[in-house]
């Protein structure tokens, strides 16, 4: 091989690495080699086993994407607020997709009620991580005041189920996350599908992802013309459902039949409190709950929206990943990624046995 060849390859293999998977036509223009010359060194390197080729285009593969340029292993580090619930399966999502990358991921909680962030960030720092995965604990109205260290990082960072306020330092991070306004959307229309002209929110108001329930929430009573009724707050501490449950009998008793509940730990509490109030799920009151990380498993069974967890842990960490390898070139990108709607027996309404 000449030593042409061998700089023509090696910008070849960087610039796969910068783009990800990319056509050959569009990587030889990018390079400004014959087409025909490109597809050479392409089949040369896939020979090798250093690319893949798949219908015209060319990417990495899973192995080397995971790696540096010497060929070491990536290590990954991802901040989380909490294990046992929502977030293992975006840990789940995240840790599969590093796998498939050949790269490692480590692990950090910082606790909602510890606030303390930046000292288990500094930590993941400490293990020599190439790049960060990142849900800080920002209450609603917080991300200006509370991100300002995010712009110092020595590593590349994506935010996940997290949005930074346009104004801050964060906003310049990569960003994936689930479109929880577009979930709530999703619920009500449903329940309006099913004759329900005014739907009751009983939510936290604690989490980001509370936040932008309730934001869908308004939204959503507007465009789809539904009566908007006051929202139940639902406690941040444990013990609360008793009150939630007997705000929701008051609400039925003023003629409301449906509710959204954020979620699923609050929403499993609720059939047998509701029970008490001579309420029954679903045949006097329609329920749906935001998560679906548990809702299955209630009697009778949640319909529930499910943000896609697993899809955005794994988007974040491929995300992060092509970051690390094209650095400043690549556009910063937010990127949503819509939830789904779980239909079962909650809601009443006879479609295959669910609502």
């Amino acid at each position: 091989m000449t030593s042409s060849a061998q700089e023509r390859r090696a910008r070849i293999l960087e610039t796969v690495r910068a783009l990800g998977s990319v056509r050959v036509v569009d990587l030889a223009e990018s390079l400004g080699f014959p087409a025909v010359t490109v597809r050479r060194d392409v089949a040369a390197l896939a020979q090798e086993g250093r690319l893949l080729r798949t219908h015209g285009s060319v990417a990495l593969p899973d192995e080397e994407a995971g790696r540096g340029a010497d060929g070491a292993e990536r290590v990954l580090g991802m901040l989380v607020p909490t294990v046992g619930g929502y977030f293992d399966e975006v840990v789940a999502g995240a840790s599969a997709a590093a796998a498939a990358a050949g790269a490692r991921l480590i692990l950090g909680i910082a606790p909602y009620e510890a606030s303390d962030d930046r000292s288990q960030v500094e930590r993941l720092l400490e293990s020599d991580v190439d790049g960060l995965l990142l849900v800080p604990n920002w209450r609603p109205g917080e991300g200006i005041v509370e991100s300002d260290w995010l712009a110092e990082l020595p590593v590349p960072a994506v935010l996940v189920e997290r949005r930074a306020a346009p104004a801050s330092p964060a906003a310049g991070l990569d960003a994936v996350c689930s479109d929880h306004r577009h979930g709530v959307l999703l619920a009500l229309h449903h329940l309006a599908r099913l004759g329900h002209r005014s739907v009751l929110l009983a939510a936290r108001d604690d989490t980001r992802t509370a936040h932008e329930v309730r934001a869908g929430y308004a939204e959503a009573v507007k465009l789809l013309g539904l009566t908007e009724l006051p929202v139940v707050d639902v406690p941040r501490a444990g013990g609360g459902a008793a009150a939630v449950a007997e705000q929701i009998a008051a609400a039925a008793r003023a003629g409301a039949r449906a509710v959204l509940v954020h979620n699923d730990q609050d929403a499993i509490q609720l059939p047998p409190l509701l029970r008490t109030f001579g309420l029954g799920v679903p045949e006097d009151m329609a329920l749906i709950s935001y998560d679906d990380t548990f809702a299955a498993l209630s009697a009778p069974p949640l319909t529930a929206v499910a943000p896609p967890k697993r899809a955005v842990g794994a988007g974040a960490l491929e995300l992060l990943v092509r970051r690390i390898a094209a650095g400043p070139e690549l556009p910063v990108h937010h990127t949503e990624l819509q939830p789904s709607l779980k239909v079962r027996s909650s809601c009443g309404g006879g479609n295959g046995g669910g609502a």
